[in-house]
């Protein structure tokens, strides 16, 4: 596994949006942390995590879901299974949002990320259109953030963790090794894994929010495009 822990690539202005993603989604995992029960923390999952069933149905599957139901492709994006789940997905957000809002600007970039997220939710329901598992997390709309870095800095360099064994290394990588790895991961590993979900991963997801990242990256106006130049 390959872990970033920050690149060389600056930005031209404060990435309020990306700090305030971050923000809202430690806050959201500080509220669940709160809650007194078990049985308070599946309530508040049942009410804003996206349930594919309900998304195709248009009916709730939990008793206490929002209403329209179709709010849960965006409210799942800030829920967080654990604390490695929200790390890591908080870390690449974190690395590579800034300079992708930079180049969106903050308006497009915030609409950017929420239609990554709806795009990763649509891929992993078109596959398990009747699941009752409800789907929680960021990865889809960070994966598209993933794709739009991709192809606006794929030279950047990345200082990355390589653990191999009994030993860590720590070295920069071009982005587009980095980000083409964890991609290859996700796709190997939705194949390889019956209906792309595996221990809690919705790789599908992850598929989906990339794609959408890509194509709604390539269909930027060029004019917005500042090249990578360190």
């Amino acid at each position: 596994m390959l872990i970033p822990i920050r690149d060389d690539n600056p930005t031209r202005r404060f990435p309020i949006i990306t700090i305030s993603l971050i923000a809202i989604n430690i806050a959201v995992f500080v509220y669940t942390l709160s809650l007194p029960t078990e049985q308070a923390l599946m309530q508040f999952y049942n009410s804003f995590a996206l349930f594919p069933k309900a998304i195709v149905t248009g009916t709730p599957v939990t008793p206490n879901s929002i209403q329209p139901v179709y709010l849960t492709l965006i409210t799942s994006m800030f829920l967080h299974g654990g604390f490695l789940h929200i790390a890591f997905n908080m870390l690449f957000l974190w690395i590579f949002g800034n300079n992708v809002e930079d180049f969106f600007g903050r308006f497009r970039f915030l609409v950017f990320y929420l239609l990554a997220g709806i795009g990763g939710s649509l891929l992993q329901i078109a596959f398990d259109p009747n699941s009752t598992i409800p789907n929680i997390g960021a990865s889809g709309a960070i994966s598209g953030v993933l794709a739009a870095y991709l192809i606006l800095y794929p030279s950047a360099r990345v200082l990355t963790v390589i653990p191999i064994i009994f030993f860590i290394e720590i070295i920069r990588i071009p982005a587009v090794i980095l980000i083409g790895f964890w991609f290859l991961l996700q796709i190997l590993s939705a194949v390889f894994i019956s209906s792309g979900t595996g221990g809690g991963v919705a790789y599908l997801a992850h598929i989906g929010g990339f794609i959408a990242g890509l194509i709604m990256t390539l269909l930027a106006p060029r004019r917005r495009h500042r090249r990578y130049t360190g």
